[in-house]
């Protein structure tokens, strides 16, 4: 762990990219009830780590760069190694894919650990087989939100490994180009994880990505990429 100075104050900051086997516990709310969440799954990577990932489309999710390296060793993961479970929900998933490409923020830069980092930290995984939207939907992107705005966050983690959790109405207290930093805590195996904007019987739509988990002046905080417009460029070469 590292420790920088940002945003006017210390941020200690931790990858949330988890290793091993799950545990049981934790807290969040069940997510059966956000309509869309079938779209969020679980990276099954190589069998030794997962991340939380999100179909943005037929054959495209979006994930955490920092997941398409090995945990323990730093080199990247062989992408064929990775299985996108969709909607996993105890031992059932909607659907299942596996990963046959990765394409990675040219900017990222694995190992290096700053606020300043986070904004590049997204990758685009272009899966075997197209998921089709009538089995389930994408969801859309929409822009990054601004300071004060209130978002949601779903997740795998390793106290819900086969689950995914919901935290509702958290607040944005910081968002910039490089970094967008919210209440929301979250925990190891939420790397990659959407940051949502959630209205009542619609779609939520992702505007972020969890890159890290942090403590900024004494309290649990998350950082997650902005979905600028490189994104579109990944989604393009991933294709």
């Amino acid at each position: 762990m590292k420790r920088l100075l940002g945003f006017a104050a210390a941020i200690a900051i931790a990858s949330v990219c988890n290793a091993g086997s799950a545990a049981a516990g934790g807290q969040g709310a069940a997510v059966h009830t956000v309509p869309g969440w079938q779209a969020v799954g679980r990276l099954n990577i190589g069998g030794r780590a997962m991340c939380t990932a999100t179909l943005i489309a037929p054959d495209l999710v979006l994930t955490a760069a920092h997941c398409m390296f090995d945990i323990r060793h730093g080199r990247k993961v062989n992408p064929r190694s990775i299985k996108f479970e969709a909607g996993l929900n105890g031992r059932q998933s909607t659907a299942a894919r596996k990963v046959a490409k990765a394409v990675i923020h040219p900017g990222y830069r694995h190992g290096q650990t700053s606020q300043f980092q986070t904004g590049t930290d997204i990758a685009v995984l272009r899966l075997d087989r197209a998921i089709s939207g009538d089995v389930i939907r994408p969801l859309s992107l929409a822009a990054a939100p601004q300071k004060g705005a209130q978002v949601d966050v779903m997740s795998y983690s390793h106290n819900h490994a086969t689950s995914p959790r919901l935290q509702s109405a958290c607040q944005v207290i910081a968002a910039r180009q490089a970094s967008v930093i919210t209440t929301c805590r979250v925990d190891f195996g939420a790397s990659g994880s959407p940051v949502l904007q959630t209205r009542p019987g619609r779609l939520p739509k992702l505007v972020s990505v969890i890159s890290s988990k942090a403590r900024m002046s004494g309290r649990g905080v998350s950082l997650a990429a902005p979905l600028g417009h490189e994104l579109q460029a990944l989604m393009r070469e991933a294709g």
